[in-house]
């Protein structure tokens, strides 16, 4: 009896430790958990530009993506966290950390929703879809355009062939990840009328629904709802013993 109750005390103290990590990473990466009583889900906020081998100057809002990855990596592992909710208002940035973090994000098992407010601009759509169901509100904006180093300025010829590769990937992660098809896309990014000094197409929320880029116009409420019909089934009694928790450490 005293074995099995050693070793009980053992497992528990793991659990509490990892929870612990987990919360630092939070902290580190900035977002919260929050739920009710059964459920526990992460809210990761993606705003400003998105931060990739540079620094952004200072003062401005920016998504760090080697904070956000050892959280994702943190909540994939751990028992702790049933479902995750990405909360999108960034304007784009750097190319390649945005599409590492939307890869990663469509490859956990766990359940992800992603909602859209204010916009979802650049390589913002990518991540966007990247999880499985995807949410805009009414009153949200996305700005699809091909990838280029400053305005329509292109250097030389390989430069050239680099961002039209770039460009490729992106579409076919799109299409992979929603139901645009991929000569929509390339149509999209190509208008000449829209954008005053650049090509490309700003679709308002119920736009990018219709194109099938993103599943559905809706807000929070919807959004954890469908994280809820997601989350597996917990037995009735682990549902009694957890209690609901908010536990917030935003960083700007």
């Amino acid at each position: 009896m005293q074995e099995q109750e050693k070793k009980r005390s053992g497992a528990e103290k793991e659990r509490e430790e990892t929870r612990r990590l987990l919360l630092e990473n939070i902290a580190e990466g900035g977002g919260s958990l929050a739920g009710r009583p059964g459920e526990r889900f992460q809210c990761i906020p993606i705003i400003g530009q998105i931060e990739g081998h540079y620094y952004l100057p200072e003062g401005q809002k920016a998504t760090k993506y080697e904070q956000i990855i050892p959280l994702l990596v943190s909540i994939e592992e751990g028992e702790e966290i049933d479902g995750v909710l990405l909360i999108l208002n960034t304007m784009g940035g750097d190319v390649e950390a945005g599409l590492a973090l939307a890869e990663m994000i469509a490859s956990m098992s766990k359940p992800t929703v992603s909602l859209v407010l204010g916009g979802g601009h650049s390589i913002g759509v990518p991540l966007a879809t990247a999880a499985r169901r995807s949410l805009i509100v009414p009153s949200a904006t996305m700005t699809v355009h091909p990838v280029r180093i400053s305005g329509m300025v292109i250097g030389v010829p390989q430069s050239f062939r680099y961002m039209q590769e770039m460009q490729k990937r992106i579409i076919r992660f799109i299409c992979a990840h929603s139901k645009a098809k991929e000569e929509t896309i390339r149509e999209l990014m190509m208008r000449p009328d829209q954008l005053a000094t650049d090509c490309g197409s700003i679709l308002e929320g119920r736009e990018a629904v219709e194109y099938g880029i993103i599943d559905e116009v809706g807000g929070l409420s919807r959004a954890l709802e469908l994280l809820r019909q997601m989350c597996p089934k917990k037995n009735e009694k682990s549902v009694k013993n957890e209690k609901s928790f908010f536990v917030s450490s935003f960083k700007t």
